[in-house]
């Protein structure tokens, strides 16, 4: 998703494709819950007004909970629902807007909500463009089985199912090593 700048002509991104799909799937994998964490993580994602208080852990706690439902499934029924209830959940309206000199775009929820209801558009709205525009196999866990993280497949193909190379390499080695007990062909 994105929008042409008419100052320089580049397509520019927004948070309400790719970004918050990607934000979704780094809110889950996110290995410690803090204010601090999460307001890095904001931060990483160029999250406007990002500061995160100890009260605000919680909630985010249980929006990554519910993220985690999309990423769960490959059945795009399960799929549609669970974006459908994080829409709901988040209270997402259309809202157009300007900021930082940048032309009208569109915004899920005004401006001046608190921080968790802006990740709450950001990620819901993210997911839907994304499950409804490239379609629910972009949205995965790793199939390594000791990993399981959360993904976001933006490889051109569409065929990613590791959620990094290392863990698709280790993988590998390790059905490699399974067909040659001994070590060598």
């Amino acid at each position: 998703m994105g929008f042409r700048d008419s100052r320089d002509g580049h397509v520019k991104q927004n948070h309400y494709g790719r970004l918050g799909a990607v934000l979704s799937a780094d809110l889950i994998n996110l290995p410690e819950m803090s204010a601090a964490s999460v307001q890095g993580l904001l931060e990483a994602h160029e999250i406007r007004r990002p500061a995160v208080v100890d009260a605000d852990v919680d909630g985010f706690r249980r929006w990554r909970d519910q993220l985690a439902r999309v990423f769960g499934s490959a059945d795009a029924a399960e799929q549609c629902s669970a974006v459908n209830d994080l829409l709901v959940a988040a209270t997402i309206r259309p809202w157009v807007t300007t900021h930082d000199g940048l032309q009208p775009h569109l915004h899920f929820v005004p401006d001046s909500a608190d921080v968790l209801s802006r990740v709450k558009a950001v990620t819901a709205g993210g997911l839907a463009f994304v499950l409804c525009w490239e379609g629910g196999a972009r949205l995965g866990r790793c199939l390594r089985a000791e990993c399981s993280r959360a993904y976001v497949d933006t490889s051109r193909n569409g065929r990613r199912r590791y959620c990094t190379a290392r863990c698709g390499n280790t993988e590998a080695v390790m059905r490699h090593r399974s067909r040659y007990p001994g070590g060598k062909p």
